[in-house]
């Protein structure tokens, strides 16, 4: 099977040796976001919520990109270097996502790239 490169100037542009997403047939590997504003590169905010809210756009860019949407995601990954903001991540998470919600880890970490407080992986099915 094939495999082809997803890459969209909507959500951050790679900064390491790595693709925004990878799609092999109909399942796309989404890399991590974190909340980098895609035209600066640069860090959103310090506040949680509008990081939480940041990387839900970059995810759902890299998800249209691909030919989904955000809800096609069957498996998301969260990590937070706060599990205290489980709560908010849910909150923003529902405003994305319509049920039947995808499979979920929410995964505490002691630190994430650029000190970002979020950063979201996940695979995505299309329909075919």
């Amino acid at each position: 099977m094939s495999k082809s490169i997803i890459q969209t100037d909507l959500a951050p542009s790679a900064i390491g040796t790595y693709s925004q997403a990878v799609k092999s047939g109909t399942t796309v590997y989404l890399s991590g976001q974190i909340p980098l504003v895609p035209e600066t590169m640069e860090m959103v905010s310090e506040d949680f919520a509008t990081q939480a809210t940041r990387v839900f756009d970059n995810v759902k860019a890299v998800c249209e990109a691909a030919g989904g949407t955000i809800n096609d995601m069957v498996k998301v990954n969260i990590f937070l270097t706060d599990l205290s903001n489980f709560a908010t991540v849910n909150d923003i998470m529902s405003q994305y996502f319509a049920q039947p919600y995808p499979a979920r880890a929410a995964i505490g970490v002691k630190a994430l790239p650029k000190g970002a407080q979020i950063e979201i992986d996940g695979i995505m099915e299309l329909p075919e």
